[in-house]
């Protein structure tokens, strides 16, 4: 969820993933909205846990990577499993980190392959849309890309 309590969703007939108002009912549906964070192994801490995103829609499994589009980064779904081990460097993965010292829910995911890079959500088209976003700090507190996660993490050990 966003700050404003927006659930994520993805849509790959759309290529998008955008935050929206979800009624109960939707949510029981659940297609395109819960999402597995994949935790790895890490040698570096310090940088945050690694972990990747998948998601399920309808009977179809997706996973979160970033790909250049037109000179700029961008979010995208490709179907398919996330892989039990990294090999090294790869455009799926994220650092999990808190969003804050004092908020132990709250949290912010850098890109593994661009230092600064963050997951985060713009207004376009009168859509929340989830992308990644520069920031020159940090330790910058930008509410866009704080997220709140429930807990449906799995480990690959």
């Amino acid at each position: 969820r966003n700050v404003d309590s927006q659930l994520l969703v993805v849509r790959p007939d759309l290529n998008v993933a955008a935050f929206e108002d979800v009624t109960d009912q939707e949510v029981k549906s659940g297609s395109g909205m819960y999402f597995d964070i994949h935790c790895y192994k890490t040698t570096a801490p310090s940088a945050g846990m690694p972990v990747a995103f998948s998601v399920q829609v309808e009977d179809k499994s997706y996973y979160m990577c970033c790909e250049k589009e037109q000179g700029k980064m961008v979010v995208r779904f490709r179907e398919g499993e996330v892989p039990k081990d990294i090999p090294g460097e790869s455009n799926i993965i994220f650092f999990k980190k808190t969003f804050t010292s004092c908020s132990s829910k709250a949290f912010k995911f850098e890109y593994s392959l661009e230092q600064g890079m963050f997951l985060a959500f713009e207004e376009e088209d009168s859509l929340r849309k989830l992308i990644l976003k520069k920031l020159p700090r940090e330790d910058e507190v930008d509410e866009t890309t704080k997220f709140v996660t429930s807990h449906n993490e799995r480990h690959n050990l």
